[in-house]
């Protein structure tokens, strides 16, 4: 339970600084530091984390979320996750860790690059031109609604960047609504999973609170922090998540 503390007081501060990350991290620290089967997990990082995220995004409702973008972008990837979660039914838990790793590598470098703010169709600065920015919208929903579905991560790691780069959204704004994003697809993630999955709920009242508080304080902190020296330390931690999680897998195969 200390170790279910400590991890939940992580989860929630990364995900309150950045907007991202608290799924990447939460599967890892579930299977490895508290010992559930990916299955369980699975399911339980995304109820921990869209709980946090709800928390984290309540700071920056006034002007940090466009939630009409949020909205398409969520709505698109509902179906998506319930296609995920039936695509990893079929393939090895181990081959899933391995992935995740992979994503957490691609996830770290493209954190430490630089964001460009862009202007388009989808810009919160102008109207919004939905006949442009609707189709590009619905494709960002769909690759992380799948993959929400299939590994168990809310997909702020990749929703943050791509609002900013592919929709036209600031950096601050991409933030608040990428929390928004993944409570979306938090839940509908979860309900994907939950048929025959019973809760753990000693478990989650140990992540939830802690994540919980530690998102809402991260929250109202990252405004005063420089976004590298945020983006640096993102990445750092999930370098050194990935590096532990394909050690330990490529451990359990060799022994096998």
């Amino acid at each position: 339970m200390i170790t279910a503390l400590a991890l939940g007081l992580a989860i929630g501060a990364v995900l309150g600084l950045v907007g991202a990350g608290g799924s990447i991290i939460a599967v890892p620290a579930l299977v490895y530091g508290v010992g559930m089967g990916t299955a369980e997990a699975i399911p339980t990082s995304l109820l921990v984390v869209g709980a946090s995220s709800i928390a984290a995004v309540l700071p920056r409702l006034r002007g940090q979320v466009n939630i009409p973008m949020a909205l398409a972008v969520g709505a698109a990837g509902i179906p998506a996750a319930w296609a995920g979660t039936a695509a990893g039914r079929l393939v090895d838990q181990d081959i899933l860790m391995m992935a995740f790793a992979a994503i957490m590598v691609l996830a770290g470098i493209r954190m430490l690059g630089k964001t460009r703010e862009t202007t388009g169709p989808c810009s919160p600065t102008d109207r919004p031109a939905w006949r442009s920015c609707l189709p590009r919208a619905i494709a960002v929903g769909l690759l992380v609604g799948f993959l929400t579905g299939l590994l168990g991560v809310g997909g702020g790691f990749l929703i943050t960047p791509a609002l900013t780069l592919f929709l036209g959204l600031g950096m601050a704004q991409a933030v608040g609504t990428s929390l928004l994003i993944i409570v979306i697809n938090s839940a509908a993630g979860f309900s994907a999973h939950a048929t025959g999955f019973a809760i753990d709920w000693p478990m989650v009242l140990a992540f939830a609170p802690p994540a919980i508080l530690a998102s809402l304080a991260a929250a109202r902190l990252a405004h005063r922090l420089r976004d590298r020296h945020v983006r640096v330390t993102f990445a750092t931690v999930i370098f050194a998540v990935a590096t532990g999680v394909a050690a330990t897998t490529l451990a359990g195969l060799a022994a096998a």
